[in-house]
């Protein structure tokens, strides 16, 4: 795997904000080591988020983004804006960025308050010091910023026209790498065989597996264990071949229906589906989401999202599989809103439920926004592998390894 080959969703994201002309693309440039953002002195330069993959050691590999300045004006200014904060809730990290000759720091302070609230890692960065001649001057207004924002010394730092390294050093002092998250490898132990139904069909990406597929195979390698990969229609020949049971079978959602017929109870059930929603949310808050389906009346609006964007397919399971179901289930006719990649609803308020895909390629602050936004919204959310377990009746058997 080369360097950027890694998931954008397992990087470490790093967004950059600030004023227009704070100096922001001139940094970004600067991190990445490349000419990638426009640098203008003209107000408004940044008119859509710019993302750069890298690999920053310690930390590893990192996104780092470049958005619009957050006091733009006008309409299409205000579009800007809200651009530069829906980048907020995707970031691991954020880096203020704050002309050191400026006074006003009334945006920066109230960004930096929200970042706070959210327990983010931030850095203030006082740029344009090499405008500056009198050094003393410019470590006075270092101190002047510090009290204006009662941060650390250590959270922030002065930094001149295409001084990178001194801020990724910021940076890296300031980030504190999580703790290991763990797919499926601290169900598995060594020598552990595992059976992972992987559906071919119209859906599946030509010449390889789907992401969350990929991610289990390696968390499972890691560990010593031994996935098997089969198809639905070759499950029975694999697991009659097998001279002791699984461990357990981990499938596509999809087949949940057909799989939990094949494999004994005795043999622990999963999806990738639901490794996802404990790997990047809060899997009891998606669990009890599924479970909102019961009180829904006919004719209440239901949000399905997908983290990546994809041409729409005959067989698409957001789109058409998913609605299908649930007129099954229910017998009632729903109204139903699709969003994908980083549309996303601010205001959930219309919506009596929120079913979300796996969110492999989203970040997993983004994800993690996502569920917690919809549960302080009191929005039941449950996400495609929980949801459709419980419509086959076998939730319980399917999320009971991680309970």
């Amino acid at each position: 795997m080369g360097l950027n080959d890694t998931p954008s969703g397992e990087r470490v994201q790093i967004g950059i904000f600030g004023r227009r002309n704070a100096g922001k693309s001139t940094l970004f440039n600067a991190l990445i080591g490349q000419e990638m953002a426009v640098v203008s002195d003209t107000l408004g330069t940044t008119t859509d988020p710019v993302k750069k993959a890298m690999e920053l050691l310690p930390l590893g590999p990192v996104v780092f983004t470049d958005t619009p300045g957050l006091d733009d004006e006008g309409e299409l200014g205000n579009k800007r804006i809200t651009k530069a904060k829906e980048i907020l809730r995707k970031i691991d990290m954020a880096v203020i960025c704050l002309d050191i000759r400026g006074e006003e720091v009334d945006l920066e302070a109230a960004l930096l308050s929200e970042i706070k609230e959210r327990s983010l890692p931030f850095l203030i960065v006082l740029t344009k010091t090499d405008l500056i001649d009198d050094k003393k001057k410019a470590e006075e207004k270092k101190v002047f910023f510090m009290e204006k924002f009662s941060v650390k010394e250590t959270e922030l730092c002065l930094c001149g026209n295409g001084d990178g390294k001194k801020v990724q050093e910021g940076i890296i002092k300031n980030y504190t790498l999580p703790e290991e998250r763990p797919l499926i490898a601290d169900k598995i132990s060594l020598g552990d065989k595992v059976v992972l139904v992987v559906p071919i069909d119209s859906a599946a990406p030509k010449g390889r597996l789907i992401l969350p597929q990929q991610q289990v195979i390696r968390d499972i390698l890691d560990v010593g264990g031994i996935p098997l990969v089969c198809r639905e229609s070759e499950l029975e020949e694999t697991l009659s071949s097998l001279k002791n049971p699984p461990k357990m079978v981990i499938t596509d959602s999809q087949a949940f229906g057909f799989v939990s017929k094949i494999v004994p109870q005795s043999v622990p059930l999963t999806s990738f589906s639901i490794i996802m929603a404990r790997y990047k949310g809060d899997l009891e808050a998606q669990i009890k989401g599924a479970k909102a389906i019961e009180a829904l009346e006919e004719g209440d609006k239901i949000l399905i999202a997908e983290g990546c964007s994809h041409r729409r397919q005959c067989g698409d399971i957001g789109t058409v599989k998913m609605p299908a179901w649930i007129k099954n289930y229910t017998g009632k006719d729903f109204e139903y809103s699709f969003t994908s990649g980083g549309e996303y609803p601010e205001d959930l308020s219309e919506y009596k439920l929120v079913i979300h895909c796996g969110g492999c390629t989203l970040p997993i602050g983004e994800m993690r926004y996502r569920i917690s936004h919809a549960v302080a919204s009191e929005i039941p959310i449950t996400n495609y592998g929980v949801f459709i377990a419980y419509l086959h009746g076998i939730l319980d058997r399917a999320s009971e390894i991680f309970m």
